[in-house]
């Protein structure tokens, strides 16, 4: 079965959003979609004669407000999210080994906890995407939501490195113009996890980043427990992550 697959970049949080589609049903999803974003995503559909089926998230988004509630509102697409988040919002409870049907693709959930509680991350045929649980040459951190270490050091082990080497890895974000990686890559160059870090090391890496509290995330934590809602009150310093943009750059 063929697959589409295009890495939308979304320039105020540095987010990838995914958009996998089946090329013999047109069926689509749209994975960590930003509310920004929204009509940049539509329009892509549109172009690519595509019909969304779902939007996924990873996790809880804590440095932007996801676009599900408002596409869900356009097209009538189905909200999958987190089963363990327990969402009210969703159409769709995700969950680890129920896989999710795309025309003809199938979409395989990975629990990857430790960024987040709830995160998961998505493997579709040769790639995964890993969400804010592994990035490249870095990793998502671990100091709000639930947030633990040692469970993300577990999470990426047993679940993700686990994968074949070449299985490509396409990550939630990057702040330096990356796009995607591998397995194998990871495992032998990340400067956090590769070459067999001990976890005790990782343990310390993680608790001494000393990283300051994310500027967006009370207002994105609200917002995005209703499935992209951007919460009244938010400073006009911030409005920028709520509010669509006319054009984004596309990674």
């Amino acid at each position: 079965m063929s697959m589409l697959f295009h890495q939308l970049f979304e320039p105020v949080s540095s987010t990838y959003t995914y958009l996998v589609g089946c090329t013999e049903t047109r069926q689509a999803v749209l994975i960590d979609p930003v509310l920004r974003s929204w009509q940049r995503d539509l329009d892509e559909l549109n172009r690519l004669g595509l019909t969304l089926a779902y939007t996924l998230d990873t996790h809880i988004h804590a440095d932007h407000i996801t676009g599900a509630l408002r596409l869900k509102e356009q097209t009538g697409s189905l909200i999958g999210h987190p089963a363990v988040d327990r969402l009210p919002c969703t159409d769709l409870a995700v969950e680890e080994n129920q896989a999710i049907a795309v025309g003809g693709l199938t979409i395989e959930p990975l629990f990857t906890p430790g960024h987040t509680d709830g995160h998961h991350a998505y493997r579709v045929n040769d790639r995964v995407l890993t969400g804010d649980a592994l990035l490249i040459d870095a990793c998502g951190r671990t100091d709000f939501q639930n947030g633990d270490a040692k469970t993300l050091y577990q999470s990426i082990h047993r679940k993700l490195f686990s994968l074949e080497d070449d299985t490509l890895v396409y990550p939630g974000h990057d702040y330096e113009g990356r796009r995607v990686s591998s397995i194998g890559q990871e495992k032998t160059r990340n400067p956090r996890l590769g070459n067999d870090t001990p976890l005790e090391t990782f343990v310390d890496i993680m608790d001494g980043m000393n990283l300051p509290y994310p500027k967006f995330i009370d207002f994105a934590l609200p917002g995005n427990r209703q499935c992209g809602v951007c919460p009244p009150g938010v400073p006009d310093s911030l409005q920028q992550y709520c509010h669509e943009i006319g054009e984004s750059l596309q990674g």
